[in-house]
């Protein structure tokens, strides 16, 4: 008799249909993940695993235990460094450019420490920030250590996901195999390796916020925000409305923000066209959609870390937060 795999008991859970199948307990993902790290389980099993999540979706409990074991596994530096936000980045821009990023260099030269990290080539025809950064000059950090050093100095970090967990980039990487995304993609966003009191969020699917949600409540997260942002990344789409939901000390509350922005100025990019970004910074260019993308994401991070009492107040002080920017300088080098 051939004996069973180990993980087969996992797959069982989740894929006994519609009747029988129920979500893994925390105690359970938290196993499961474990194994997928280890690479104890034949490909076979870890396909026919993810995409059994990504056609039922995720479960918050999944999501807790998927993040334990993955933080149970973090070559973390001996002393963690102080951060403000958690900023994941995973989507990559397809039809804008990346504003959130001089939005993210602006917050940080006011003295606010963002800890950015993401996966890059994912999906074909997409900019993501890794690039975006090479392009403004702006080093990325090669390990968590590392990282810790980049906060101490520039009061912003980014590092790849391949850096934090390689599996995980490993299993990111399939959907070139699997033709869809993995659940990865929703809980790598999640891993918070650093413990900031912040993290910001973004979601494409609105049935994914209350996912995000619910599971930075189970995992004890202080404060956290997740709305629907510009191709998936954390940015405002200033032309539209948005409900920006947070999790603030353990009290969950949704914030509807207005529009501020003419839809006429709202039309996409014609091209990604990096080197705008520099003209931007430096006040050359101040085209309406790129200055309310910008100021929009600042007013909302501002917003969650409780610096203003609602999204009007967050806005202005997002605009004078942008406004007092080094303009020669996008770092604090």
């Amino acid at each position: 008799m051939v004996q069973e795999h180990p993980f087969a008991q996992y797959i069982r859970i989740i894929g006994k249909g519609p009747r029988l199948s129920r979500p893994l307990s925390r105690e359970e993902a938290r196993a499961a993940t474990t194994m997928i790290l280890k690479k104890e389980v034949d490909p076979v099993q870890l396909g026919a695993f993810l995409c059994i999540l990504r056609v039922r979706s995720e479960d918050p409990s999944e999501g807790a235990g998927f993040i334990d074991a993955v933080r149970a596994n973090l070559n973390l530096p001996d002393q963690l460094p102080k951060v403000d936000i958690d900023w994941p980045t995973y989507a990559g821009k397809a039809r804008q450019l990346p504003y959130y990023v001089l939005a993210v260099l602006a917050m940080a030269q006011s003295g606010i420490k963002i800890f950015m990290h993401g996966a890059a080539g994912h999906t074909e025809g997409r900019l993501y920030t890794e690039e975006t950064l090479a392009h403004l000059g702006i080093a990325q950090a090669r390990s968590l250590q590392e990282a810790s050093e980049q906060l101490g100095t520039h009061n912003f970090t980014y590092l790849p996901l391949k850096e934090i967990s390689p599996p995980l980039q490993e299993i990111i990487d399939l959907k070139a195999t699997l033709g869809v995304r993995t659940p990865v993609n929703t809980f790598a966003r999640m891993i918070n390796a650093f413990d900031a009191p912040n993290i910001m969020q973004c979601i494409t699917h609105a049935a994914y916020r209350e996912i995000h949600r619910d599971c930075a409540d189970l995992l004890g997260q202080k404060r956290m925000c997740v709305f629907k942002g510009e191709g998936g990344e954390i940015e405002r789409r200033a032309a539209k409305p948005v409900t920006v939901q947070y999790l603030v000390e353990g009290e969950k509350s949704d914030e509807e923000w207005p529009a501020f922005l003419n839809s006429e100025h709202a039309a996409h990019d014609e091209k990604m066209d990096l080197p705008r970004l520099k003209k931007i910074w430096a006040g050359e260019d101040t085209h309406p959609y790129a200055l309310s993308a910008i100021t929009g994401t600042i007013a909302i991070a501002l917003r969650l870390m409780g610096k203003a009492d609602n999204p009007k107040a967050a806005q202005q002080q997002a605009q004078d937060l942008w406004a007092n920017r080094n303009k020669d300088n996008l770092t604090n080098a």
